[in-house]
């Protein structure tokens, strides 16, 4: 059977382990890098494929079935148009865009084209994730009432020190990590409607947040809480707890959310499951049943590279679309400007009441 040939565009850190992966992969061979800078020649050559300085010259000596878009967020969108323009399908890193007029602007040029578009929301392909959503599907923990959601970890010195640009406006958790933990709870717990967040630079002091607090309404009715800081030293965030990703330190004892229903409560990534067996037996004076659901780890970007390729190949449509991926970039924006007004912020409308 014929291998997909994918080109990577961006050759830094995550476009590096998309190159691994393809390489790894046997359904899909690596063909082509797209990166104008030095550093990319040596990636190139280790790789044992040719480079290009821009997709315009990729498309024209070397069309590709489909492109990984590694680069930075500033060119997701011109870059992606370009791969609708050459009806080649796209997996567009997170955010799919860095503005919301620029993320409508490919979503309508994309459906116009009907050429696929996944964008990299990679968490939305983990077991975990899927295991969680089906148990409060199947309404084993009952109608949800609300979630308790953490991601707080400490970046170190030298993660600033490396990128000065990260200690001022924008560079902050806020833009920088919360739209994944956004993905994650419209996956668990439906849509978010509005939102409210207080931000704080207390502790290091620099001209952007360290930690923010928030205040969530679903659609469903539910209410949420979540706690965002990058200088809290603390394990109860995805990466710590997952063990998706064996770069980070993990533990086994820890969750970042918890999921509560009027019939019981799930948390998550443990999958501890504390339910009541009958509606006659709620009360806080009653033991719960406890249990805990299995459930496969496996790395979502291996999975989100099987599924972009039954993409291309037609066998799927893409998990995560252009629209869904601006519903998260819409939502952490809201909080961002929560976070700056004070106010509260309307998600459908992205208006402060």
């Amino acid at each position: 059977m014929r291998r997909i040939q994918l080109a990577v565009a961006g050759a830094g850190l995550i476009g590096r382990r998309h190159i691994e992966l393809i390489q790894q992969n046997p359904r899909c061979r690596l063909t082509a890098i797209v990166d104008p800078g030095s550093a990319a020649e040596q990636v190139a050559h280790r790789a044992d494929v040719p480079l290009f300085r821009t997709l315009g010259e990729l498309m024209e000596k070397c069309r590709p079935d489909g492109v990984v878009l590694a680069t930075p967020n500033q060119l997701h969108v011109e870059q992606a148009l370009q791969c609708v323009d050459a009806r080649v399908p796209a997996l567009i890193e997170k955010p799919v865009a860095h503005t919301l007029d620029e993320g409508e602007r490919l979503r309508v040029a994309a459906d116009a084209a009907g050429v696929p578009l996944l964008v990299g929301h990679h968490r939305a392909h983990s077991p975990i994730l899927a295991t969680a959503r089906e148990i409060i599907q199947q309404g084993r923990i009952g109608k949800v009432v609300g979630v308790m959601g953490s991601a707080v970890f400490y970046k170190p010195d030298d993660y600033f020190d490396a990128a000065p640009w990260r200690r001022e406006a924008g560079g902050g958790p806020i833009l920088l990590n919360l739209i994944h933990e956004i993905g994650n709870l419209r996956s668990l717990c439906g849509e978010i409607v509005a939102v409210h967040a207080f931000a704080s630079n207390a502790v290091r002091q620099f001209a952007v947040e360290d930690t923010v607090a928030i205040n969530l309404r679903f659609e469903c009715g539910a209410l949420g809480t979540f706690l965002l800081s990058d200088t809290a030293a603390s394990p109860r965030s995805w990466e710590q707890t997952s063990r998706e990703n064996t770069s980070y330190a993990s533990y086994d004892d820890e969750d970042c959310y918890v999921i509560a229903g009027d019939m019981g409560s799930l948390a998550v990534p443990t999958m501890r499951l504390k339910t009541y067996a009958r509606k006659e037996d709620r009360s806080w004076w009653k033991p719960f049943d406890k249990s805990v659901a299995g459930v496969e780890r496996a790395d979502p970007l291996e999975r989100q590279l099987e599924h972009f390729c039954d993409v291309i190949a037609g066998s799927a449509h893409p998990l995560v679309t252009v629209h869904d991926g601006l519903r998260n970039l819409r939502i952490t924006d809201a909080i961002a400007e929560s976070a700056r007004t004070g106010a509260i912020v309307d998600t459908r409308l992205h208006a402060t009441l």
